[in-house]
């Protein structure tokens, strides 16, 4: 094999040979960078928050000004609820149901000093809920209410009231060591519960606890009052539905928690991912192309030296297998190096995205790194594939 080798590599070109490789790294590279970049962004939007499937759209009236004096108009009557239900892209809809009395808590970690304010609750359907009934159940007898508390209040709380005063911050992870003490205030008395935090939504800006607690505590404290829905959930098929903007745009309605704006921004990623890809796939391409050259020029350099070995005896295969085997070293040099130059760039660009987006933690490295395997394996076969058929045309010639 060496001696073979030997023979066949005198004409080899190495700055074709180093064209080939810039050019397949490039190429190679383009694509791994743009899956990767998709795969890190795309959860930011597309990504439900463990209590709310992506599915889920808020519905809201437009506040005017002539309601913002009058104080009315905000709500949905019976049959708005059943027109925005019968809708085709309407899968299920349920109501936002408030608290009727008056409520203040106190929360912070264990062991450490908490901050009281103000509160109200609200409670939709536990079908809208995506926890287990066992998290989700409220026991008049045991007086503690599960919560789920928007995550805009955990970021008050780490870089507004924790960092003022040098306590811990809290992760979600921390969510069941937070301590809440609920009061109540009804009918000049007041009741004590305690809050059993179990997690926190970026899809619902409200503190929200389980319906049965919010109708047994309405019930008892505030029985008789009006509780008129001034918010709708729906569960829709696709979020990004054009269906859904046009009905809620004709009935002066808002979808609160930007689905649709996450939709289009998801949608938009994908053309720049596939433009980027697509350009990578092409200087693929061009570079296999530019290898072949380069072999097919080599070979016809060694037509004679190809021919003879043929005639002693050399089988087309062993002849080819030095061609080959240079052509799947420089294919693994390609994609060992784009890993290389892929994991640097990631990185930067991620701690850019941190700062705008600090829950944002990406995806994996795997799928690019697939990719880039199954367009090596590709471009190998087609290399080992026109080698061969080369060689075999001078044995024929």
């Amino acid at each position: 094999m060496k001696l073979l080798w030997k023979l066949l590599r005198e004409h080899l070109s190495v700055p074709q040979l180093c064209g080939f490789f810039m050019a397949n790294l490039c190429g190679m590279w383009i694509v791994m960078l743009g899956i990767q970049f998709y795969t890190d962004l795309a959860p930011m939007f597309t990504r439900d928050d463990g209590f709310f499937g992506a599915n889920y759209i808020v519905v809201s009236k437009r506040i005017s000004t002539a309601a913002t004096l009058s104080g009315a108009g905000q709500e949905f009557i019976d049959d708005e609820v059943e027109e925005l239900a019968s809708q085709p892209f309407a899968q299920a809809v349920g109501r936002f149901s408030s608290s009727q009395y008056k409520v203040t808590a106190t929360m912070g970690m264990k062991g450490s000093p908490g901050f009281g304010t103000e509160l109200f609750f609200e409670a939709v359907p536990d079908s809208f809920v995506e926890v287990s009934g066992r998290d989700w159940l409220f026991d008049p007898q045991q007086r503690t209410v599960p919560v789920i508390l928007p995550r805009s209040y955990l970021a008050l709380y780490n870089f507004g009231f924790a960092a003022s005063r040098g306590l811990p911050k809290i992760s979600d992870a921390m969510a069941s060591q937070i301590e809440m003490h609920i009061l109540i205030h009804a009918q000049g008395n007041n009741e004590a519960f305690k809050g059993r935090v179990i997690g926190f939504s970026s899809r619902i800006n409200t503190i929200l606890v389980p319906l049965s607690f919010l109708e047994w505590s309405n019930a008892k404290y505030e029985p008789g009052k009006d509780d008129t829905p001034t918010r709708l959930i729906a569960r829709v098929g696709n979020p990004t539905d054009e269906a859904i903007m046009k009905y809620m745009d004709s009935r002066g309605y808002e979808v609160e928690d930007n689905r649709l704006e996450a939709g289009k921004a998801t949608y938009f990623l994908r053309i720049v991912v596939t433009l980027v890809t697509g350009i990578g796939i092409l200087v693929c391409i061009l570079s296999f192309y530019i290898l072949m050259l380069s072999v097919y020029l080599l070979v016809q350099k060694n037509t004679r030296k190809l021919q003879n070995l043929l005639l002693i005896g050399y089988t087309p295969a062993r002849v080819s297998l030095p061609y080959q085997l240079l052509t799947l070293m420089v294919n693994i040099g390609v994609f060992l190096l784009a890993i290389v130059l892929l994991l640097p760039l990631r990185a930067w660009y991620m701690k850019m995205i941190s700062l705008v987006f600090p829950q944002v933690h990406g995806g994996s490295v795997w799928s690019a790194v697939v990719v880039g395997a199954v367009i090596l394996v590709v471009v190998t076969l087609f290399n080992f594939v026109a080698i061969r058929r080369k060689v075999d045309g001078l044995k024929h010639g």
